[in-house]
């Protein structure tokens, strides 16, 4: 008897979560972010025309220890800022808008530690094959330092974040 509790407040929780992912108005088409700022400790990333918030988004991050990046393999999400230096439609990921990571100071940073920065930084969807899960990604940081969301989501700020938009991530 307990085990069918069980799976039924599990069916209940994800049935949900898939009812509520969807409940989001979507960003107008020609919404335009000038500005974003991912906070790690919330795991929160937000866009922002101006001074005005357009979207608050919950990520997954890296699935390394907490701070900074420091090296390449280390598997956290970098802090500092930087800027969307392209978008890619074709990778293991459904869309990708890359990070400029790294910079000088991640560069010296891995240097001094005589190791290489790393690099391939981005906000991504999630892997092509693993696209079912929508927002249920979000329960785990798993990514390799990048920064996830669900591909509605990605479709969304794909096109809202023009290449050389300023992102902020901080703890």
């Amino acid at each position: 008897m307990k085990k069918y509790i069980v799976i039924a407040s599990v069916l209940l929780v994800v049935s949900l979560v898939l009812l509520l992912d969807g409940a989001v108005t979507a960003l107008p088409s020609d919404a335009r972010a000038t500005r974003i700022v991912v906070e790690k400790h919330l795991h929160l990333m937000t866009l922002y025309s101006n001074n005005k918030v357009l979207r608050i988004y919950h990520v997954a991050l890296g699935r390394g220890d907490e701070g900074p990046k420091q090296r390449e393999g280390d598997n956290r999400t970098p802090e500092g800022s930087y800027v969307i230096d392209g978008k890619s439609e074709r990778s293991g990921f459904y869309k990708s808008l890359h990070i400029s990571y790294p910079s000088a100071d991640d560069v010296a940073r891995a240097k001094s530690q005589g190791a290489p920065p790393g690099g391939a930084v981005m906000i991504h969807g999630l892997r092509n094959d693993l696209r079912w899960l929508g927002s249920l990604h979000r329960l785990k940081n798993w990514t390799r330092g990048c920064i996830a969301l669900t591909n509605r989501e990605i479709d969304e700020v794909w096109h809202a974040v023009p290449i050389g938009t300023p992102i902020e991530i901080k703890l």
